[in-house]
């Protein structure tokens, strides 16, 4: 009986260990994160509504029914991430089921904005954005 209980013990031991997130898993998920939200900025900065328009999530999509209305949002909302001076990557979090990066950005104006870009993975394994929120940092400009 000793036995079996050792066995059994380490089979679930490994089946633990195999659906734990590893860290290279981890740092694939960052960087493919990371990955869209560059990929969108550069897209901003192209005008190219259509690449811009396909790193949004589904959810965006709705309420944004084409690239053109997508872009005259961005354009009119968020210039600081339309026509950013640099942006750099701060933390990224998991809230909610969404995964939030952080993003300073220098923008047009030279004033430092925080930006939480919110991404959800689609059922393809594909990242998305489902939202971004920019908040002025009080007190600093470049």
């Amino acid at each position: 009986m000793t036995r079996l209980t050792a066995a059994i013990a380490a089979v679930l031991i490994l089946l633990t260990a195999a659906v734990q997130p590893t860290p290279a898993a981890a740092d694939d998920a960052t960087a493919a994160i990371r990955s869209v939200i560059d990929g969108q900025i550069a897209a901003f900065q192209a005008d190219d509504g259509a690449a811009a328009y396909s790193y949004a999530a589904p959810s965006i999509r709705q309420i944004f029914t084409s690239p053109e209305t997508f872009m005259s949002m961005v354009r009119s909302g968020y210039q600081p991430v339309y026509r950013p001076k640099s942006i750099t990557d701060g933390r990224l979090r998991e809230a909610g089921g969404h995964f939030v990066q952080e993003v300073f950005v220098v923008g047009p104006d030279g004033e430092f904005y925080t930006a939480l870009y919110a991404l959800q993975q689609q059922p393809d394994g594909e990242w998305k954005i489902s939202g971004c929120r920019i908040a002025l940092t009080v007190g600093e400009s470049a």
